[in-house]
């Protein structure tokens, strides 16, 4: 049984990050006189035996061979579209597709006239859209039938990292210039990444590096210089130097210099108790009393430190010795 003509073409998009579609035709043919819907945000693509067709725009389209010339010649109809068809439709998303994420999957080595050779990563995004429907199918999409933007990420992020290198080489841009402009850096790459895109049928809208990370030797310089330019009084600034130079020897230095404090408090201690015992007569129990009131006089010198555990002992045999 012969399969009913198709009619009506028309499809809303079944998922916001598919770059192209076949239609669903099931293998019928189309009705001479069909009507075709294309959406805005969308183009329709007809492939007959392999060959594109034709390519239509938002609107509504009524198909005869008034407005699919190159289909009628290439089917050689004498009549034009006197009987049904037979053609592959495609559906093409061509609104933007941003923020597509690209890095430099290893560190690109970049010369600098200061810090010489060193090594940089980068990452960023960019935005793009088909551009030209034949030349995207032709160059890339032709063999898929059901295309995403993430297939096509892949091979945009292969060519983004080298090119982002090759152009810090080509440009002798510097490392100055990496570090304090990135959106002047990312002006510069855009133009290298448009004519390969555009061979592809694709427009690159936008570009953009969101970070360039350095070498820490070279970041620190950096932070170096900012700290330098934020002080305007340059003994201000040797005291902050020192203070960070005594801060980078670590916790060793930090230990010692606690030990040192402590040293020196407890010499100003002995030598304050060495002028006070020096300023004490001499160490005798109070002549007069008994012996209790001696020994608890002993206790008490020795409770303060007026005396050592020495002398205690000595002068409390005595004391005991008189009882």
């Amino acid at each position: 049984m012969k399969l009913p003509f198709i009619e009506i073409i028309e499809t809303a998009t079944p998922d916001p990050n598919l770059l192209m579609w076949k239609f669903a035709d099931e293998d019928k043919e189309i009705k001479n006189g069909a009507r075709l819907t294309v959406r805005e945000g969308q183009q329709v693509l007809f492939l007959n035996e392999g060959q594109l067709a034709d390519v239509f725009s938002a609107g509504l389209h009524t198909l005869s061979t008034a407005n699919i010339p190159v289909l009628s010649w290439l089917k050689g109809w004498k009549y034009g579209f006197e009987s049904p068809f037979k053609a592959d439709i495609y559906f093409f998303n061509t609104y933007q597709f941003i923020n597509n994420k690209w890095g430099t999957p290893a560190p690109i080595l970049m010369n600098d006239p200061k810090f010489g050779n060193i090594r940089v990563r980068a990452f960023g995004s960019f935005d793009i859209k088909i551009a030209d429907v034949g030349t995207f199918f032709r160059q890339y999409a032709g063999s898929y039938p059901r295309l995403t933007i993430f297939e096509l990420q892949h091979q945009l992020r292969d060519f983004i990292a080298p090119k982002f290198g090759e152009v810090l080489a080509n440009e002798h841009i510097t490392v100055t210039e990496v570090a304090g402009n990135v959106t002047q850096l990312g002006k510069k790459i855009e133009p290298y990444l448009k004519p390969y895109f555009l061979q592809l049928g694709i427009e690159l809208t936008q570009f953009v590096i969101t970070s360039v990370t350095l070498p820490e030797e070279v970041t620190a310089h950096y932070d170096k210089i900012t700290n330098m330019n934020m002080v305007d009084d340059m003994d201000k600034y040797t005291r902050f130097n020192t203070a960070n130079a005594i801060g980078e020897k670590g916790t060793t230095l930090h230990d010692a210099t606690q030990q040192g404090m402590a040293m020196g408090m407890m010499m100003q201690q002995a030598q304050q108790m060495q002028q006070g015992q020096q300023q004490q007569p001499p160490v005798q129990p109070a002549a007069g009393g008994d012996v209790t009131a001696r020994l608890q006089q002993l206790k008490a010198w020795f409770d303060t430190g007026l005396i050592d555990e020495d002398e205690f002992k000595s002068k409390k045999a005595e004391l005991l010795n008189k009882l």
